[in-house]
């Protein structure tokens, strides 16, 4: 049975419909925004999620993300309050907070915030000196950013942040400090240099003073050794003598042992390098009844 023409343009219209009805389903994604306009004028924005666009009377005018985006303008000649020119650059983070006002709020909104940025940055130095220019970048930072902010909230752009990259004076001024870091680094390089040497005699001062202590109170402990071994040895010395009077008393000895005793140690004394020798009388006549016994022996032995 053969197809008529009418089913099969039945067929295609069909088809060019469903396609015509997918291609008008629109997902917004996470941190985007779509602006959407009807026959020319603003109708709504989508957020995040599913919608259906009616073909041919709605279309999207503009994606818009609403994340924090970071724009990086190219140097600027600024002049001081002192007739100083220097070349800026500054990073600027904004957000889009309203999709509406910053589709039709103005025409090209980074050519916009770039010309604004750079008319703030000439006003704001233009009350600086430049040494006050140099050393005052969060007060710029801080200024610029709430007049940017105040003067791009009609956009439906939030400024949250500037930052002045780099700040490049003349190439005389340049040098110059330059020159002068040069110096303030060897200062602070001679600075360390003569504390190290300090320290270190400090140190090697200690050291000898340590070592200084430490042999003193070595030779102390040597003398205190010694002085105690020489007590020692005179403690024993008394106690020997000690020991043998008291051995002596003990065996009652009569005067011929005493004088023998004493005849004894006048001997030891002899052996001396004494030249002259004083002999108690009384040690003198033991002595010589001493050397009389000794005689008689001898002669009665060799008479036997």
């Amino acid at each position: 049975m053969p197809i008529r023409i009418e089913s099969i343009a039945l067929i295609i219209l069909v088809v060019l419909v469903l396609l015509l009805i997918v291609s008008n389903i629109v997902i917004v994604q996470q941190s985007k925004a779509y602006v959407v306009e009807r026959l020319g004028a603003f109708r709504t924005v989508w957020s995040v999620g599913l919608h259906f666009k009616l073909p041919f009377i709605e279309r999207i005018a503009k994606r818009v993300s609403l994340k924090e985006q970071v724009a990086d303008f190219a140097p600027q000649p600024v002049i001081t309050k002192d007739n100083v020119t220097m070349q800026i650059d500054t990073v600027i983070y904004f957000q889009i907070t309203d999709s509406k006002l910053y589709t039709y709020g103005v025409e090209r909104p980074m050519n916009a915030i770039e010309n604004l940025t750079a008319t703030t940055l000439r006003n704001i130095i233009g009350d600086m000196e430049l040494d006050q220019s140099l050393t005052s970048r969060d007060i710029i930072n801080t200024r610029m950013r709430a007049i940017l902010d105040e003067a791009t909230d009609p956009w439906g752009i939030k400024v949250n942040r500037v930052e002045l990259k780099n700040i490049l004076p003349p190439k005389e001024i340049q040098n110059a400090m330059e020159k002068q870091m040069k110096a303030e680094r060897e200062r602070r390089e001679a600075i360390l240099q003569a504390e190290g040497q300090k320290q270190s005699q400090i140190l090697v001062a200690e050291g000898d003073k340590q070592s200084a202590i430490l042999r003193a109170d070595a030779a102390k402990q040597a003398a205190i050794l010694h002085a105690e071994g020489e007590a020692e040895a005179i403690l024993k010395v008394q106690q020997a003598t000690a020991d043998a009077l008291r051995l002596l008393n003990e065996s009652s000895p009569n005067d011929q042992v005493i004088k023998l005793r004493a005849l004894e140690t006048m001997v030891k004394v002899a052996d001396g390098k004494a030249t002259k020798i004083i002999i108690p009388s009384e040690i003198q006549g033991l002595a010589g009844l001493a050397a009389s016994a000794k005689a008689l022996l001898e002669s009665g032995e060799s008479a036997k």
